[in-house]
């Protein structure tokens, strides 16, 4: 079933759209939980969360990538969970995240000056200059909460040269910020 047909059930308030939806998405969007919050039974209760608040959502909402919605609905639930869950649970736990903030600084600091579009923009105009593999390298570890271990299997390439270029995209990362004038 494609995406136009899913969505035109769950506006029908059709409740195949979503046993539609879990079957097309379902182990993309506990694949993205999972990265953040390394847990399958947890994984598996954001999928049912997503579900739902897709089943909310929509309508009024309507996504034009319902894959890029689905994906970004489980992975701010994800990390309100992992924020529910206490930073004393987490101890010790690095997320990446966390290294792309300590990379490139604060976001709080670019958010207060930009709102989100504009950053959004400008992380869209950095990305899309980089070339394909680095760009998936990128965005599995810091959107998908990939490992290094997880990326060199699925790309085929070595841990350490997956660490060497999100390091390396970090800092040409950093450098764009502060070329467009965002001093992190």
């Amino acid at each position: 079933m494609n995406d136009e047909e899913i969505l035109a059930l769950l506006n029908a308030r059709d409740e195949g759209g979503i046993a539609a939806l879990r079957k097309k998405y379902g182990a993309l969007v506990q694949s993205v939980a999972y990265g953040v919050l390394q847990s399958r039974q947890d994984a598996e209760e954001c999928e049912n969360d997503v579900l739902l608040r897709l089943w909310n959502a929509i309508p009024p909402a309507a996504p034009k990538s319902l894959r890029a919605y689905a994906c970004t609905a489980a992975r701010n639930i994800a990390l309100d969970r992992l924020d529910r869950a206490g930073a004393a649970k987490r101890k010790g736990v690095t997320l990446p995240v966390d290294d792309l903030a300590e990379c490139i600084g604060s976001m709080g600091t670019a958010a207060d000056r930009l709102d989100e579009n504009e950053l959004a923009a400008l992380l869209n105009g950095f990305l899309s200059g980089l070339d394909h593999d680095t760009r998936v390298i990128f965005m599995r570890r810091f959107w998908f909460g990939d490992s290094f271990a997880e990326i060199s299997k699925r790309l085929g390439i070595g841990s350490a040269a997956a660490r060497s270029r999100v390091s390396r995209t970090l800092k040409r990362l950093r450098e764009y910020l502060i070329k467009e004038g965002y001093d992190l």
